[in-house]
């Protein structure tokens, strides 16, 4: 923590509570004055609110989730000084997965928005097939509909994946149609959860000596490969690359957004070897056009 602090970094808490429990203003109180303790406690810079559970929009938790961001905002601000509190959504304010939160009102109550542009196959109401976790237009879509509802685009931070999906095809075609067995999620009949999350150092490993060596589908704007298992099961593996997060960084840039981040910074392999050392340089310098 000190050495992030003599670099001029924040380090912040990550808060996450059942939003039941805070409809009641008092139990919010508490909640957040045990948040601004520990901060104060461990020198830290803020809290990062990573709150993604279903809300409805007529429910209680609807304006107790709004109320707890200005809340924890207002005592974080009051209590340390120069601190930021932020606030975790999904790539798009169309209630994804759910999470039908009042957005303007939360982009207005704390510093920033991170926008995780991830996860982005996790309600599939299409054929149930593989595709990207974050397909190029479908993100800026995302991006566009925040901007549209009146959030000024300088409260959004791009989160962006250092991690990829890896799907047991059901079919693959030559076409590179990897059929999916259907697992439902929140109420889609397909999802992402039908995959297993790799990071970027495991898939760096693999993709040479796979099937079909690197991919690159020009419609999503995503790398991919394909592999066999020791069982003889097809595989397909979406995930981003220094090209495809450097196109949403140069978005990024174009359209004025706050910044860039990455879910997460320990997806990469920081060996000393001299292949892992020159795509770890790589994946950070996508991120500044």
């Amino acid at each position: 923590m000190c050495y992030a602090h003599s670099k001029g970094s924040r380090i912040v808490l990550k808060g996450d509570v059942p939003l039941q429990e805070i409809v009641d203003p008092a139990k919010r109180a508490a909640w957040i004055s045990q948040q601004v303790d520990l901060a104060k406690k461990q020198y830290m810079d803020g809290i990062n609110l990573d709150i993604e559970q279903e809300v409805n929009e007529t429910s209680p938790e609807y304006y107790a989730l709004t109320e707890l961001v200005k809340e924890t905002t207002d005592a974080f601000h009051r209590e340390i000084a120069g601190s930021q509190v932020t606030f975790d959504v999904a790539w798009s304010p169309a209630c994804i997965d759910k999470r039908c939160y009042n957005y303007t009102g939360i982009a207005d109550a704390c510093d920033f928005l991170f926008v995780m542009s991830y996860d982005e196959q996790s309600q599939i109401w299409t054929d149930c097939i593989a595709k990207a976790n974050a397909p190029y237009l479908q993100t800026l879509v995302g991006y566009e509909e925040y901007i549209a509802m009146g959030i000024d685009p300088k409260k959004l931070v791009m989160g962006v994946p250092w991690y990829g999906y890896d799907y047991v095809c059901q079919n693959l075609s030559t076409e590179h149609v990897c059929s999916l067995p259907q697992v439902p999620f929140r109420g889609a009949p397909c999802s992402d959860a039908a995959g297993s999350q790799v990071p970027y150092a495991a898939i760096m490993k693999q993709v040479n000596s796979s099937l079909s060596g690197l991919l690159w589908d020009e419609v999503q704007k995503a790398p991919f490969y394909e592999y066999k298992d020791s069982v003889g099961q097809f595989h397909q593996v979406w995930f981003d690359d220094p090209h495809s997060i450097s196109l949403k960084a140069a978005y990024v840039k174009s359209r004025g957004l706050r910044g860039i981040g990455m879910w997460n910074g320990n997806s990469l392999d920081y060996s000393r070897e001299a292949a892992a050392e020159q795509q770890t340089q790589a994946m950070w310098q996508a991120l500044t056009p």
